[in-house]
């Protein structure tokens, strides 16, 4: 039997009409929205109470629909409220939602323009830096029971960030002081200094703050962000880049070097060479005026985060290894005592790097060649191919080092084009491995053909080498042969200097070691440089294991202890 109440539905709505709740509810909407209004326009004291707290208001008429659904949810019966009808009674309100979003702006505006005014004047302090973080913090949990409220709030604050990225912008010294190097940091840099700071702070803190809404609200802040993240970077780009200019210069310097002096006296000289004193120089006057003011200390930074300094700087060691060993592949020639002499700069371009820029164990595939660059240097030619130390390495650096073991009439293309190691390097930096790969193929042709028209049958060890290593360039690294090839013993000068540095290490390292830290550092590393140069951890050593200690990797050399254990035994 139908319920009485359904019936008097039935008998007071006629076919096509809308239902008596509809009706009701219509009414109600219409009366409801006329009244918001009237206060809209006529009270200002409501429309303030009303704007003001529109996060409330707006709670309160959710939860009044979201009552009205529940009450009157009954089954076999049409809800008493449709999604439109709910959408209607929202929209009521929608001048003081305008007006809202609206004031919210104004309040992140006026806040950063008085913190960053349109004249060029001081740096805000961290205070001002804070109060614009903790006006947009409050923003965003006052809203943040709504999800649609929320992103609307968030576009706000979007503009707000974006209008904080102009001014520090403007902010910014670009002239020539901000880019000096040689002297102390002074006001610009200092100015540029703060302003990068104080942005990634704003940065970190509103990621941070973000962080646990949905995606969709990371997504309207993004560009916002990311604006505000790249003008901190253009506030220190220049000096960075300068100081990479500097250093690079200094790399340059290899090719003024005589690397080609034979004699004991030169490969037994402790003294860094004059270009590698002028970097380690240069890295550590950085690290005093400028590094130092810019990289957060170890305890300001949580775990997993990277500041913009940080990661400018990393990349900015990246370089100097990569642009190091690129150089240190061109030089040409290469003497057995040059070989050790260029051991000995890397063991110090790794101090002076790790030590004042960035961890190099943290540099990835730089560190990797570098730490692998070493010890094919003394490898022997047939040696080179079956070595698994070229996987770390690009084919062009062992290309271009292989120059240096190939006769005169192979030139390099830096010697064929008439280029600069300057020129040759901008090059390089603009082309693929497959171009520098072309370039090289066309410098072993014109060999061939010299060797050829002079009626020589036989070519030199180098140069099938540089074809195999170039044929695969288009695949990647060289990859290890499936069938390793037993190491031919090292040239008897370099073993017998490696004996003589051993012998002489043991006699005068605790001489050494009384001077001074400065002196017993410097002999120590260069020691270590040789010795790790020496040991490939294959060649057979006649150390037995038995008198080796702790430091002797199990099966790390087959057996045999490296000599940069002699000085432990």
């Amino acid at each position: 039997m139908m319920p009485l109440y359904l019936s008097l539905l039935l008998m007071l709505s006629q076919e096509g009409d809308l239902m008596l709740t509809e009706r009701v509810w219509d009414a109600l909407v219409k009366s409801f929205a006329s009244q918001m209004k009237s206060g809209f326009t006529a009270s200002s004291f409501v429309k303030e109470i009303f704007t003001v707290g529109y996060p409330k208001l707006l709670t309160m008429i959710e939860n009044l629909l979201e009552r009205i659904s529940r009450d009157t949810d009954v089954k076999g019966i049409p809800p008493a409220l449709t999604s439109d009808g709910k959408e209607q009674m929202v929209a009521a309100i929608e001048n003081f939602q305008t007006a809202f979003l609206a004031l919210c702006l104004s309040r992140l505006t006026d806040l950063v323009n008085s913190v960053f005014p349109m004249s060029r004047g001081s740096v805000p302090s961290k205070e001002h830096i804070s109060r614009i973080i903790s006006r947009i913090q409050e923003e965003i949990e006052a809203v943040q029971l709504d999800a649609h409220l929320t992103l609307r709030v968030l576009r706000e604050i979007s503009k707000a960030l974006l209008l904080l990225a102009e001014r520090a912008e403007y902010q910014i010294s670009t002239g020539p002081e901000a880019r000096q190097i040689t002297g102390a940091a002074n006001p610009a840099q200092l100015k540029n200094f703060m302003l990068c700071q104080h942005l990634q702070e704003v940065h970190t803190r509103i990621t941070s703050m973000i962080t646990g809404l949905p995606t969709v609200a990371a997504d309207v802040l993004s560009a916002a962000l990311g604006t505000l993240y790249g003008v901190a970077g253009d506030s220190v780009t220049s000096l960075f880049q300068a100081m990479l200019d500097r250093l690079e210069s200094c790399i340059l310097q290899i090719h003024e070097q005589n690397f080609s002096t034979l004699g004991l006296d030169a490969a037994m000289d402790n003294n860094a060479s004059p270009y590698m004193e002028e970097l380690q120089k240069s890295i550590l006057h950085f690290r005093t005026e400028f590094l130092s003011r810019l990289l957060p200390s170890s305890g300001a930074v949580s775990v997993g985060t990277e500041t913009i300094c940080t990661r400018l700087v990393r990349s900015m060691a990246s370089r100097v290894l990569t642009f190091f060993i690129r150089h240190a592949a061109l030089v040409r020639p290469l003497s057995e005592s040059g070989k050790l002499r260029m051991a000995r700069d890397m063991a110090e371009l790794e101090l002076a790097v790790g030590q004042n820029l960035f961890p190099v164990e943290q540099l990835g595939a730089p560190y990797r060649a570098l730490r692998a660059f070493r010890p094919v240097i003394f490898l022997d030619t047939s040696q080179l191919e079956s070595s698994p130390l070229l996987q770390d390495l690009p084919p062009s650096v062992i290309l271009h080092h292989l120059y240096s073991r190939a006769p005169d009439d192979l030139q390099s293309p830096l010697q064929r084009n008439k280029l600069t190691p300057l020129q040759y390097s901008l090059w390089m930096d603009s082309q693929g491995e497959d171009q520098i790969w072309k370039g090289i193929k066309t410098t072993l042709d014109d060999y061939a053909a010299k060797v050829r028209a002079r009626g020589d049958k036989e070519f030199s060890p180098v140069y099938p080498l540089m074809l195999k290593v170039g044929s695969v360039n288009g695949a990647g690294l060289m990859t290890k042969t499936s069938s390793m090839v037993k190491p031919k013993a090292r040239p008897t000068f370099i073993l017998l200097v490696g004996c003589i540095m051993c012998i002489w290490m043991s006699l005068k390292l605790d001489g050494f070691a009384h001077k001074g830290s400065g002196s017993g550092k410097h002999v120590n590393g260069f020691i270590d440089a040789v010795l790790d140069a020496l040991c490939t951890c294959r060649t057979v050593r006649k150390i037995p294991v038995a008198q080796s200690n702790d430091r002797c990797k199990p099966g790390g050399c087959e057996g045999f202890c490296c000599p940069g254990q002699i000085r432990k035994h």
